[in-house]
């Protein structure tokens, strides 16, 4: 299902570089983060998805009516060139622009800002290429035009259910009441929100815990380790000091998923695992 937060909007998108001429610092701190660099112009029609901190998989046009997802990704980690994912050779996905489920139009509207036009002669072209300002906060025509508070979105006075919509828009939204999904999928672990939704840590908290809890909303370090958690949880109580030694509360109780080499997620959904266990915890 195509997001539907950027379709909502009927007013005209502003552009980040006009958003900087006001909010500098953080238009700044944005355009460093790997949202920011989630799609990259290359030569000869050719589009880079993703940011680099793990993987980038190139987008080619075909012809007037298709696109290709080429079947090699290059991964940061391994510093080489290998499958993409959901891939089964290296040939590549062929993905007719007008189909049904608009797969190649999602890609691009959740790489980029704004709604993607598409050409007589079946050129895709992004509002404005990666994640910026306008895709979280709404097109900011109106509030250039008329500065205030009331014609902008500010995701801060959304609660944790609303960010986590929000945010689900492209990185999946919780599953719905009486939906299968199966956690035990490691590729599913990509999904934040997905998995956050079924957290005790975001279940008890009553709306205080957020993705932006942990997440600056412009970019930068992620708020990790103990000074987090000790907001909410007394000091622990570990039986094994020599295993907890030195380590942060997230490498145990957020887990690294690999669901293949060259990429790793953070298990979102808070608990306590059993050792070797990764996907679901006991608690």
């Amino acid at each position: 299902m195509v997001p539907l937060i950027p379709l909502l909007f009927a007013t005209p998108f502003a552009g980040s570089a006009v958003c900087a001429g006001c909010h500098v610092e953080q238009a700044k701190t944005q355009l460093a983060s790997a949202h920011a660099k989630a799609l990259t112009a290359r030569d000869g029609g050719r589009w880079d998805f993703g940011s680099g901190l793990q993987a980038v998989t190139p987008v080619s046009r075909l012809d007037s009516n298709t696109y290709l997802e080429r079947g090699l990704s290059f991964y940061k980690s391994l510093n080489r060139e290998d499958l993409t994912p959901g891939h089964a050779d290296s040939r590549g996905v062929r993905y007719p622009i007008f189909s049904p489920g608009g797969e190649i139009l999602r890609c691009f509207l959740c790489h980029s800002t704004g709604v993607p036009a598409v050409s007589a002669d079946g050129v895709i072209q992004p509002g404005e290429p990666g994640v910026r300002c306008e895709t979280c906060h709404g097109p900011g025509a109106a509030h250039v035009a008329a500065r205030g508070r009331g014609n902008l979105l500010n995701p801060r006075a959304l609660n944790a259910d609303g960010l986590n919509q929000l945010c689900g828009s492209c990185h999946r939204k919780p599953a719905a009441a009486g939906a299968e999904t199966d956690y035990r999928n490691a590729w599913n672990t990509r999904h934040q929100p997905l998995y956050l939704a079924k957290s005790q840590c975001f279940l008890k908290s009553k709306g205080t815990m957020s993705c932006l809890t942990c997440h600056p909303a412009h970019g930068g370090a992620t708020r990790t380790g103990p000074a987090m958690c000790s907001q909410c949880h007394s000091p622990p109580k570990h039986t094994a000091r020599t295993v907890t030694a030195g380590k942060k509360c997230e490498s145990c109780h957020m887990p690294d998923v690999v669901p293949r080499p060259g990429l790793r997620f953070a298990n979102h959904w808070i608990g306590v695992y059993r050792r070797g266990e990764a996907l679901v915890p006991l608690r």
